[in-house]
Order: structure tokens, then sequence, then C-alpha cells
């Protein structure tokens, strides 16, 4: 699963990571019954996102295909959740959520 989602990761953002760096953080069950899984990756600048997404945009376009995602949005609170625009995942919210808790608390994964 880890290997999907570092996939998954790189398609999404261009964030190039060795699956091993990922780690199993949640699950999420979907409005059809389904089952989904939730990584955690560690830390990055904010430029360096911004800079490799921009630049996996780029390169799709440039090979005439649109990118899966047409832009990112760094959320560090619930209640920024509902101020995004445009569609995103039903259960980004909780996920959000339970990631500040976390950090508040000083249980998210420390960079390696």
């Amino acid at each position: 699963m880890r290997r999907h989602a570092a996939r998954e990761l790189v398609e999404e953002t261009g964030i190039d990571l060795a699956s091993e760096k990922l780690r199993p953080w949640g699950i999420v069950r979907s409005e059809r019954h389904g089952i989904g899984l939730v990584f955690l990756a560690p830390p990055w600048p904010e430029t360096e996102l911004r800079d490799r997404f921009e630049a996996m945009a780029t390169a799709e376009r440039a090979l005439g295909r649109d990118p899966e995602l047409d832009r990112m949005a760094l959320v560090r609170a619930p209640a920024e959740v509902s101020a995004l625009q445009g569609p995103h995942t039903y259960y980004l919210e909780a996920v959000v959520r339970r990631h500040a808790e976390a950090s508040s608390r000083g249980d998210t994964e420390k960079p390696r």
C-alpha cells in the first residue's frame, strides 16, 4: 500500500518520496462503503512543495495532459477546509482535525 501511496503522491503533487518514508496514519470509509488509507509523509518546506507541484503541473501540460490536480492548498486547521474553493474529498476536514490535534500533542512524525 505504501508503494501505491508514494505513486499517488508523485502523480498528484510532484513529490517523489521513497515509500518507506510514508507512515500509515488513518483509515477512512467512503460514502460508497469503500475503505481508504491515509499516509503521513515527513514535513517539507512549503516553498519546495509549491515548486514541485508547479513543476509537475507544467510538465503534464507540456505533454498535452491536464494534471490530476489543478492547484494546491495547504490547510493547518479544520476551519480552513470550509474556505477551500472547488471540490475536495468529503473526509478532508476529519483528517485535518486529527492532524491538528496530533500536532498540538507532538504526536506527528518527526523528519528523518
